[in-house]
């Protein structure tokens, strides 16, 4: 099967279960895609996958715990021989363990820095000998605007700056071998997790987003095709002079 793939384009995106990452695996499918659709557990990425076949793509879902490393190379080795070698790897997964510091606990800090900063660590070291092989390939990491600072988010916060500063390191060391790396930083964007919070904090949802979108200067809330419309620029060929870049998709100059 592999073989006969191979003239296409294989793309992993992590944390392809819902929201943003199953928005951007759909859009990667539609832009010519194979799309290696994974998630913590491959069940729950098997929608995804099922709705890249309806629109007449080729897609595999695939579970896998990203901050756990033979789990991360046994999963790139999969999407390497069902769908070809990996050429765009987009690091989505994530958590939150949201709390103020004085109530954060070490395992709340350790999970998010797990999933974040680790998980797009060990994905990008499995892929880029694939890459780095094939002369060519694109990484793009999704930071947040948390990462300028958020109340409540010491955890969260540190890990998407954290992947600002990595995407710049693997756009310095990677580059010479024809592979860029950038980095999509949502601003307040209508997804489960921006749900969760409301529900959290014990605001309909409604009211949250409205209050939210009242500072963003272009007056709504980001829907999550934002995204993925972004994540489908850096991933493109022809976006291979940007690289170490970070695009603030916030609505507005001010994430």
């Amino acid at each position: 099967m592999a073989e006969q793939l191979s003239a296409q384009r294989v793309a992993i995106v992590t944390g392809a279960a819902r929201g943003i990452d199953a928005a951007t695996a759909l859009r990667l499918a539609a832009d010519g895609f194979a799309v290696a659709a994974l998630d913590l557990e491959e069940a729950a990425a098997e929608d995804t996958a099922a709705a890249i076949a309806a629109a007449g793509g080729t897609s595999l879902a695939v579970g896998a715990d990203v901050s756990d490393a033979a789990a991360v190379d046994a999963a790139v080795a999969r999407t390497a021989e069902v769908l070809g070698s990996p050429s765009v790897l987009v690091n989505n997964a994530g958590i939150t363990r949201d709390n103020l510091l004085f109530k954060m606990t070490e395992p709340d800090w350790d999970a998010v820095m797990g999933v974040h900063l680790k998980g797009s660590f060990l994905m990008s070291r499995a892929v880029q000998q694939h890459m780095v092989a094939a002369g060519y390939g694109r990484i793009v990491n999704l930071s947040s605007t948390a990462a300028l600072g958020n109340r409540g988010q010491a955890n969260y916060s540190t890990a998407k700056a954290g992947l600002q500063g990595f995407t710049k390191t693997l756009a310095v060391e990677l580059g010479k071998f024809g592979v860029t790396a950038n980095c999509v930083a949502p601003g307040f964007i209508a997804s489960d997790m921006t749900k969760a919070t409301a529900q959290r904090i014990g605001v309909p949802w409604e009211q949250y987003a409205a209050d939210r979108a009242e500072a963003i200067p272009v007056r709504r809330a980001g829907e999550v095709d934002d995204i993925a419309n972004a994540v489908s620029f850096f991933a493109d060929e022809r976006s291979g002079f940007v690289s170490g870049q970070i695009l603030y998709v916030a609505g507005g100059p001010k994430a």
